[in-house]
C-alpha cells in the first residue's frame, strides 16, 4: 500500500497547475502580427479589469458571466 501512495504523491506533484492564460506580449511577435497582438493584450486586460471587479465584488460563479459580459459590454461603450 505504501508504494502506491507514493507513486500518487509523485504523480500529483508532477502535475502543472492549471494557470490562466499569459498576457501577450506585442514585442516579442513579428512585426506584421504586432498591431493584433497589441489589440489581444487591450482585449485581455479589459477582461482581467472585469474579472477582478467580480473577485472584490464577489460575484456568485453562476452569476460570473453574466457580469463579465456586462462589465466588457460597458468599458466598450465608455471608449
Amino acid at each position: 500500500m505504501k508504494p502506491f501512495i507514493f507513486i500518487a504523491a509523485i504523480a500529483l506533484l508532477a502535475i502543472a497547475p492549471a494557470r490562466s492564460q499569459a498576457l501577450v506580449d506585442p514585442s516579442k511577435v513579428a512585426p506584421e502580427y504586432r498591431e493584433a497582438a497589441e489589440k489581444r493584450r487591450a482585449e485581455q486586460l479589459r477582461q482581467r479589469e472585469c474579472a477582478l471587479k467580480a473577485d472584490l465584488e464577489k460575484v456568485l460563479p453562476r452569476d460570473r458571466t453574466a457580469f463579465l459580459n456586462h462589465c466588457l459590454d460597458a468599458m466598450a461603450a465608455k471608449q
